[in-house]
């Protein structure tokens, strides 16, 4: 019996398993049959393949079928056909359903525009184009402010009478 601690390395083993299978190509085999006439042990290696190969082909158990091998596969492939539903073609969209896919986020984009404009506009952080810079606004019923960015100007306009001591007419 040869021991696995023999000179021959791994790679060696391999080859001499594969020379044995009848894997090898013809010119690998003449080499592999070269190296066994000058090194015993490896011969001695490929006798105890042999005899291990011999010793587990008799305990391999014979399994028989009661069907043909191609039965056999033709059965699993209908099952997974009858398991697997067949791949609809998609129906194609009318040209409204295509419009109407198109349309709807535009009309998002567009509506968030106009409110980030309008929102602009209205808290001063963007103009209209060719504007003056100018605004006006009314606090209340008698007062009116006037601003004017470009000039710098701010004019506030009181219309309702002043109830001091301090204005002339005013009763004391």
């Amino acid at each position: 019996m040869v021991s696995l601690t023999s000179n021959v390395n791994t790679e060696q083993q391999l080859k001499l398993q594969a020379f044995l299978d009848g894997e090898l190509p013809e010119k690998e085999a003449r080499g592999v049959a070269a190296w066994m006439a000058r090194d015993a042990e490896a011969t001695d290696l490929l006798a105890e393949l042999r005899n291990t190969r011999r010793a587990l082909a008799g305990f391999e158990p014979a399994l028989r079928l009661p069907e043909s091998r191609e039965f056999y596969w033709s059965k699993i492939q209908r099952e997974i056909e009858h398991l697997e539903p067949l791949p609809q073609a998609a129906p194609s969209a009318s040209a409204l359903a295509r419009l109407r896919r198109f349309l709807m986020p535009a009309s998002a984009v567009a509506a968030l525009a106009l409110i980030v404009a309008f929102a602009g506009l209205q808290f001063g952080w963007m103009r209209l184009p060719g504007g003056s810079g100018a605004q006006m606004t009314c606090a209340d019923s008698g007062t009116f402010t006037y601003q004017n960015d470009a000039d710098g100007t701010t004019l506030v306009w009181l219309t309702y009478p002043a109830e001091s001591e301090f204005a002339p007419g005013a009763a004391h």
